[in-house]
């Protein structure tokens, strides 16, 4: 019974799960009835595209179907041995299967309900439908319970229609009474409209499956490429800061070691003085004992005598002339390592800000990229604190509230001579690089103030070629009480709306926009920029005659 089974299941029809009548191969290699799969791909003529229910593969043009004579004659011999029959005999119907209709006593399970006769058949008693004409237009479909809900439950009549204007199922007799004068068409016409929706919507559904499925895979190599591109900075950071601090410790060898050796030079010198002076010492107490036995001569002509032959004294070393300073000797190398540890501390503060903004930039989020946050709270996320950077101040600028104010004075500043200032326009650049997503804000004051953002390579003196906005390096919004402007590459446009003594900044590097908001109450688009970023960025303002701007905390 297994074999028969098997052998059954090998030659049957998987659209139909019929034995295959007029079976013919198609080009994937499987095998249907020759009406089953035509009737199939009629069904996706309207795409243009025709498949394999089995496997899925896709074929352009549609194929030319030929009858499988070989196959066609397996399926007549697996017929005449009676397998089919004894199979058969054992697929008897459960409480949960179909049962067919025509069976008596025991009855077996349906493999077909006919939509037309509103009846299950087993294979035995479904065998008349292919085989007369008169069930050749009979609709078969997978073994169904339902049949009697295709009955009009008022006329006993099967429900052959379809009223579009109380969207259910209706018997010619319903049209005469109940429906008439309704929106009516047949079931069949109603089914290939609604099939035509479910199958555009299918193909919605399938398209937004391949883009899920794709932007899955993207998301993936996302998270790939941030795994590896962290472990690789780690290793990397882990590896310069190793070099550090071999770097320092080798510097605080090499300090110790030179201390240590003018430790020994300067003390073998001043030993070399100790020796002398305590040899000179023993000779002078040697004298000094000569002259005070002289001194106790009593015979007065004895006296005389010896006191020209005793020796004259050498010259000996200037007690006076040595200082001394018992407090320390190498205080002014403390001093100058300590300077140095002050200068480094400002170096990685410095830099500790701009390798945490480095850190923080990588924003990998759902949204479109070149969104824009929707409100004030979106756009806070990605606020940041700016400061301003003396080696890039304009001589006639003036620094203040911790580098975050900047104001136009009437005379130069103490400012140190350095290759990053501005020689020719009143303007200074932000010590803090910016990539990433960035909201900045600077409240400003006066007559005429330009907020901006610039490479670090913009020029620092040659005209025009170094102020903001002028160019290609460079993006600007002026403000004046007279009215705004932004302008990039020397390229100007006027803009409209009001603008508040507060500016709003937001920068998205990586999409390549740049937005400038007139922030009171609410927040108010002025201009917004779409370009190609290619290195980070610097914030910068340009303050006219007794005007101010300042980098203020957004709140």
């Amino acid at each position: 019974m297994e074999q028969n089974q098997m052998d059954q299941k090998t030659f049957s029809c998987s659209i139909c799960l019929d034995l295959l009548k007029d079976p013919v191969t198609i080009p994937c290699g499987h095998n249907y009835c020759m009406n089953c799969i035509k009737t199939h791909w009629d069904e996706e003529d309207m795409k243009g595209i025709h498949s394999c229910p089995q496997c899925r593969e896709t074929f352009i043009p549609r194929p030319v179907l030929k009858k499988n004579t070989m196959l066609a004659a397996l399926v007549e011999q697996l017929k005449k041995t009676g397998l089919q029959a004894a199979a058969a005999d054992h697929c008897y119907a459960g409480p949960e299967d179909v049962a067919c209709d025509s069976c008596t006593g025991r009855k077996l399970k349906a493999i077909k309900s006919c939509s037309v006769c509103l009846a299950s058949f087993c294979e035995k008693h479904l065998q008349p439908h292919y085989d007369s004409a008169t069930f050749e237009k009979h609709k078969l479909v997978e073994p169904s319970k339902n049949l009697q809900e295709n009955i009009c439950s008022k006329h006993d009549e099967v429900m052959k229609m379809f009223c579009r204007t109380d969207q259910k199922c209706v018997c010619s007799l319903c049209l005469m009474k109940e429906h008439k004068g309704h929106d009516t068409v047949s079931a069949a016409a109603e089914r290939t409209e609604r099939q035509r929706e479910l199958e555009e919507r299918r193909r919605n559904i399938q398209q937004k499956i391949q883009n899920g499925e794709k932007d899955v895979k993207l998301l993936e190599q996302e998270v790939e490429a941030i795994n590896h591109s962290a472990d690789k900075t780690v290793e990397d950071s882990e590896k310069i800061f190793t070099q550090l601090i071999r770097l320092l410790q080798k510097r605080s060898s090499e300090v110790k070691q030179l201390i240590r050796s003018q430790q020994e030079t300067e003390v073998s010198l001043v030993k070399d003085v100790q020796e002398k002076l305590e040899q000179e010492i023993t000779e002078l107490k040697r004298k000094d004992a000569e002259l005070e036995q002289l001194s106790h001569t009593e015979d007065h002509n004895q006296f005389l005598l010896n006191y020209p032959s005793l020796p004259a004294l050498s010259e000996s070393i200037k007690f006076s002339s040595l200082e001394y300073f018992p407090l320390g000797y190498f205080e002014d190398v403390t001093a100058a390592v300590s300077e140095l540890r002050d200068k480094l501390q400002d170096i990685l503060r410095l830099s500790w800000t701009n390798i945490s903004l480095m850190v923080t930039e990588v924003d990998v989020l759902l949204s479109q990229p070149g969104s824009e946050p929707k409100s004030r709270a979106g756009f806070l996320r990605y606020s940041c604190e700016l400061t301003l950077d003396p080696n890039t101040a304009f001589p006639c600028l003036g620094l203040s509230e911790g580098n975050r104010k900047v104001t136009r004075m009437n005379q130069h500043q103490s400012y140190t001579s350095h290759s990053d200032r501005f020689t020719d326009w009143s303007q200074v650049l932000s010590r803090e690089s910016l990539t990433g997503r960035r909201y900045w804000e600077v409240e400003w004051s006066g007559e005429l103030v330009r907020v901006a953002i610039a490479y670090k390579n913009i020029s620092r003196a040659g005209g025009n070629m170094s102020g903001f906005g002028y160019n290609d390096k460079s993006w600007a919004l002026t403000c004046s009480h007279r009215g705004s402007s932004y302008s990039h590459n020397n390229n100007w446009t006027s803009v409209s709306g009001p603008v508040s003594s507060r500016v709003g900044v937001y920068l998205d590097h990586r999409a390549g926009f740049l937005s400038f908001y007139s922030v009171s109450k609410t927040m108010t688009l002025l201009h917004r920029v779409q370009t190609k970023f290619t290195r980070p960025l610097l914030a910068g303002v340009y303050v006219g005659t007794l005007s101010s701007a300042q980098f203020c905390k957004p709140k």
